[in-house]
């Protein structure tokens, strides 16, 4: 039983998560979209062969550290995305470990990147692939316009040790058509100079059930759907009840009639809020707010009388899934209020 578990911990519910999987996979499948979930959300090697067994041709990481845990724990997972602009001796070296293991891909948006990438793999026996990552209108990285695109797709086809792959984006949330329209004319612009574009990747979970509406799409990048968490509930992308990942923690105080103290704070919630208010949802108390965080202590607070007492224990909806689970080194595996394992979270704190 669940009321075994330390606090503050973090529960994932194997059923609901394998049921996200499936019904993403279901939707890709229908429409004939590869799917290549970002492990950064759930960060273990058994939740990416899950999804394999569904159905995803790959998986997704953001830094090369992710990848090589990753691939050292699970000899299943064979072809990898790394969808960050990797600069530096060191990494790429260790990158060079990877591309000899593994079916391996990079991104790249600008001239810098690209340039490091081919002095490197210039000197080594496998060629790397690499994509051009573009702003389709998140304005993160990613190079601005369809014609930029193009130079350097051909920057990188003509750059030793390097084979063009195709181009990446991380669109905003509701962008299908700018990202149907940014890639198609990059896509048509690099064909017409006789290089072929092999793959055309986007992601994001908050608009995956509407990646269809950009048929240039070959490949979706999912990362939260997995879990889910408060801010896609909040954006409509999903509901409490699909909601696979929760904070379990324990009322360690209750000062006041409208206020309790819980033993989940900034290290175990996160601060992250998304453009919400407050650091979680207390399932089965919507009436309830967690107004603060101090670093080991969560306050919640209500308008009328709390109802809460000492020793009582309830679950929350982190606002990001993602960062809380960087944040532990194990998850607690559930089925309901079924403990079934601890899972050591494998790729915690892989930043480089």
């Amino acid at each position: 039983m669940t009321s075994r578990i330390e606090t503050p911990a973090v529960l994932v519910d194997l059923d609901l998560a394998r049921r996200n999987v499936e019904k993403f996979q279901a939707y890709a499948d229908g429409h004939g979209i590869r799917v290549r979930p970002h492990i950064k959300t759930h960060k273990l090697p058994y939740m990416a062969e899950m999804q394999l067994d569904a159905g995803a041709i790959g998986i997704t990481c953001q830094k090369v550290s992710e990848a090589e845990a990753m691939i050292a724990a699970s000899e299943r997972i064979t072809d990898v995305l790394i969808t960050y602009n990797i600069i530096g001796e060191a990494k790429l070296a260790r990158l060079a470990k990877l591309n000899d293991k593994v079916k391996l891909s990079v991104v790249a948006d600008n001239a810098v990147v690209v340039d490091g990438l081919s002095a490197h793999f210039s000197k080594v026996g496998k060629p790397l692939a690499v994509l051009v990552e573009c702003n389709t209108g998140a304005n993160r990285c990613g190079v601005s316009t369809p014609d930029e695109a193009v130079e350097l797709a051909r920057r990188i086809a003509a750059a030793p040790g390097l084979a063009f792959a195709g181009l990446m984006t991380y669109p905003p949330v509701n962008g299908a058509a700018a990202v149907q329209q940014f890639m198609s004319k990059a896509r048509d612009l690099i064909e017409a100079k006789g290089i072929a574009v092999p793959m055309i990747t986007s992601g994001g979970t908050p608009s995956m059930m509407d990646a269809a509406e950009a048929p240039i799409v070959t490949e979706y990048r999912p990362g939260t759907y997995i879990y889910n968490d408060r801010s896609l509930v909040a954006r409509g992308a999903c509901g409490w009840e699909d909601c696979a990942l929760t904070v379990l923690a324990t009322v360690v105080s209750v000062p006041a009639p409208n206020r309790a103290i819980i033993d989940a704070g900034s290290k175990t919630l996160t601060s992250d809020l998304f453009g919400q208010t407050g650091y979680g949802h207390v399932l089965g108390r919507p009436d309830i707010s967690i107004d603060q965080l101090s670093e080991e202590h969560g306050r919640l607070v209500s308008q009328g009388e709390i109802g809460l007492t000492v020793g009582q224990r309830i679950r929350i909806v982190p606002n990001h899934a993602c960062v809380v689970v960087n944040m532990v080194d194990e998850v607690q595996i559930v089925h309901g209020e079924e403990f079934v394992a601890a899972w050591p979270v494998v790729a915690r704190g892989r930043i480089t």
